[in-house]
């Protein structure tokens, strides 16, 4: 990086912190910590909940995705306009009225304690995994861009994070999740019309357009029913909807923003400004990378995005190998740029195209396998997988961002990475503290001593997190592999809370060993089936619903969970 980049970045990061810091100054006690007194508007809120979920994981795995896949990721995210409606309709009334810290606070209300540790202890674990990884996605790029280990990178970003969490809590958190969303949209324009920048004078919008066709890219339906491919329409309808419902359900770290709310109307709109704006952004960070592989049609791609795997292959006793691999590269390269300067020109004087897509989707091909070859280099080499996707965006920003932009996005992505990890500290955190050390260890403690152990609280999960991000890097695309680790788990969750709210006759034995049932359940189909895991969620929940049901209607009902709940 260069002064300019150090400067738009630091001037940013600077602004940021200390615009945020000021709006927590009128929290008051622990509900001012945890959910900011409940006075945020609606668009705040909004603006906040779209940045936990857009995380830095978004720009580099997504990106990083398409690249290879073209825009197929998109059908997880169509059923989220329905989610949202969904939630505003059965979930966020229930939870706005009981004025409850977190959601498991809810489920001891509706059923009893035993089923609200359990769900908690639930959320605590995989939420906890999955703020690992949200931390080592950012960690990828900074150590990339400027040279630093992986490791270093990992604990610096962990503690800033964790500073300005722990110290301004929730309103902090929010406020900075506004700007950094501000800031995502501008990254996202300004990626765009770099990319459009860095290619050929000759290669337009309509060239772009025709050239992701020529491979499919575009392409973002898939009609099979092959329940073992995680994205096909099916898949993103049916098990993306249950995701989606889940993780806005019943995820603290989304429960917790609409809680601020000054009132349930607010809290609803925030979750419709979701529905509006979530699938259009998903869709311009994908097509960055449909963009991406248009651009190294012109530009020769590195044979491994990784850098550091490179120097990794060229220095171990495979190099011979490796540069054999990188010299065929180049000349494939060569011939696939040929042929598609040749298709654009046959395209623009009417000629005969069809040979010369042939011949593309042959050197395709071709280079698909050469990484491949290469990749497995790197595996023999480190003992271990490779998988350079998370590596595809930075390594463009590197070679081909001009000074300020790389700041920019180097800025961007540094946002995107707070506003998920700040979320899950200050989520992990509330449901630490109000579920289980006030719940079962200290229920007449004052506020003073709540305040202190939550800040506590946030800085034992922040440095959990930084734990679970230094092995991160084995887990592949970071897209898939957080989406992964919730899925064993958050369609049981799901299925309690609709439990809760659509059967009257439940209760709390049922509601536990429905729990307890679903993570099973999913357990097993993981383990025997090679169906998609979009669908466990589908899964854990519906078993939960099973399960729930027939044992509340074996088991009497207590007068304290009587139908309705509250």
């Amino acid at each position: 990086m260069r002064i300019l980049d150090w400067a738009v970045f630091g001037v940013y990061f600077a602004g940021v912190v200390g615009f945020a810091l000021y709006q927590s100054r009128k929290n008051v006690g622990i509900e001012g910590y945890f959910l900011a007194n409940r006075r945020l508007p609606w668009g705040v809120i909004g603006l906040s909940v779209m940045a936990t979920q857009a995380s830095a994981i978004t720009f580099i795995g997504t990106t990083g995705q398409a690249f290879d896949d073209g825009m197929e990721f998109i059908q997880v995210y169509l059923p989220q306009p329905i989610v949202m409606v969904v939630l505003c309709v059965l979930f966020v009334p229930f939870f706005y009225r009981a004025k409850i810290f977190t959601a498991y606070e809810y489920l001891e209300k509706r059923f009893d304690l035993k089923t609200r540790s359990a769900t908690s202890l639930i959320f605590l674990i995989q939420r906890g995994l999955g703020a690992g990884i949200v931390l080592y996605a950012p960690a990828v790029v900074l150590s990339v861009i400027m040279g630093w280990d992986e490791k270093v990178t990992i604990l610096i970003m962990g503690a800033i994070t964790i500073v300005y969490a722990t110290a301004g809590g929730i309103t902090a958190v929010i406020w900075t999740d506004v700007i950094q969303m501000i800031v995502m949209f501008l990254g996202i324009g300004v990626a765009i019309a770099t990319l459009f920048d860095t290619l050929p004078d000759s290669v337009g919008f309509e060239e772009v357009v025709y050239l992701g066709g020529v491979q499919d890219m575009w392409s973002s339906i898939d009609w099979s029913w092959d329940p073992t491919n995680t994205y096909t329409i099916w898949s993103g309808m049916i098990g993306g909807f249950f995701l989606a419902l889940a993780y806005f359900g019943t995820d603290q770290s989304q429960v917790q923003r609409y809680l601020t709310a000054k009132s349930l109307k607010a809290s609803r709109l925030s979750l419709l400004f979701n529905a509006f704006l979530k699938v259009p952004m998903q869709f311009a960070i994908l097509s960055i990378g449909v963009l991406l592989f248009v651009f190294y049609h012109f530009e020769r791609p590195p044979l491994l995005f990784n850098a550091a795997e490179v120097t990794l292959a060229e220095s171990s006793e495979f190099k011979g190998d490796f540069q054999e691999l990188s010299t065929k590269q180049g000349s494939v390269h060569t011939l696939r740029k040929e042929a598609t300067l040749a298709l654009l020109e046959a395209r623009r004087d009417g000629g005969e195209v069809d040979h010369l897509r042939n011949q593309i989707q042959l050197y395709d091909n071709q280079l698909s396998e050469i990484r491949s070859e290469a990749s497995s280099i790197v595996e023999n080499v480190r003992g271990a997988s490779s998988n350079d996707v998370n590596y595809i965006f930075p390594s463009y920003l590197i070679d081909y961002v001009p000074a300020g932009i790389l700041g920019l996005m180097i800025a961007v992505i540094f946002a995107a990475a707070m506003s998920s990890l700040d979320s899950e500290l200050t989520a992990l955190s509330s449901a630490t503290v109000i579920d289980l050390y006030q719940r079962h260890f200290r229920p007449d403690a004052s506020e003073r001593h709540l305040l202190w152990v939550s800040k506590l609280a946030t800085l034992f999960w922040g440095l959990f997190g930084c734990v679970v991000a230094l092995y991160a890097g084995q887990l592949g695309s970071l897209l898939e592999a957080v989406n992964q680790v919730g899925s064993f788990f958050y369609g049981s969750l799901l299925g309690v809370f609709l439990l809760a709210f659509l059967v009257k006759s439940s209760n709390g034995d049922g509601a536990f060993w429905g729990l307890l049932a679903g993570m099973a359940s999913v357990f097993v189909v993981a383990q025997t089936t090679n169906i998609s895991w979009l669908y466990y969620n589908v899964v854990g929940a519906l078993t939960v619903l099973l399960v729930g049901t027939l044992v509340s209607w074996m088991s009497p009902i207590g007068t304290s969970q009587a139908a309705g709940g509250l």
